[in-house]
């Protein structure tokens, strides 16, 4: 039986999302971000030492990290779905599209985030770690060429996983200018699989309207 345990407005969303979409049973046990600090409640550090969700319970095995999951739940119940023939030759860039989204595309916005903590959103480092965020988004700019989506019309994992690079760009107020975004994200937004994972997970802030 699988159960996650789901921590609102996170990227836990994309693992609700990637679960409604392979058509997997399963339970979601719900935690709510504290409304002053943001932080997830003191129940998920008691759950796994990371603290941190999302969090995948397989009959009682617990496995955190969203990359860890997708790859988990792709090799375990996905039976070829939502990936590339790993024998083609879109499997590598699949590979590659889905560790970026946890990764080198997520760096500067972690950065940023931290920066604005601590009063340092001014000033030479900002000013780098913007230059590296819009790498970042230059690179799914580019990625997405005329295709529907990163693997040109096949959907996959990697789609699901990397929209949470622009939905947090949005959110700390970095848009840029990706056409080719916006509409992969509207795409993506109009799948009843994502409608599903709304019902299932709850509100979710960082996607634009649908």
């Amino acid at each position: 039986m699988l159960t996650l345990h789901h921590l609102n407005n996170s990227r836990s969303q994309k693992i609700v999302w990637l679960l409604e979409e392979l058509g997997l049973t399963y339970d979601v046990v719900n935690y709510q971000r504290d409304p002053v600090t943001q932080m997830g409640p003191p129940a998920l550090k008691a759950l796994h030492p990371l603290g941190k969700s999302p969090v995948l319970d397989d009959s009682g095995r617990l496995l955190s990290e969203s990359g860890a999951i997708t790859q988990y739940l792709l090799s375990r119940y996905g039976a070829g779905r939502l990936a590339p023939d790993p024998a083609g030759q879109d499997y590598p860039r699949f590979l590659e599209c889905l560790y970026f989204a946890v990764s080198a595309g997520m760096n500067p916005i972690m950065i940023k985030v931290y920066a604005r903590a601590f009063g340092l959103s001014d000033g030479a480092m900002d000013a780098s770690v913007t230059a590296e965020l819009e790498r970042a988004l230059g690179y799914i700019e580019t990625s997405l060429g005329d295709g529907e989506c990163l693997m040109g019309d096949l959907f996959t994992a990697a789609d699901i996983q990397m929209t949470f690079i622009p939905e947090l760009a949005r959110a700390i107020g970095h848009k840029g200018n990706h056409p080719r975004i916006e509409k992969w994200q509207a795409r993506l937004y109009a799948r009843p699989g994502f409608h599903r994972s709304i019902a299932r997970g709850g509100a979710y802030a960082y996607a634009e309207p649908v």
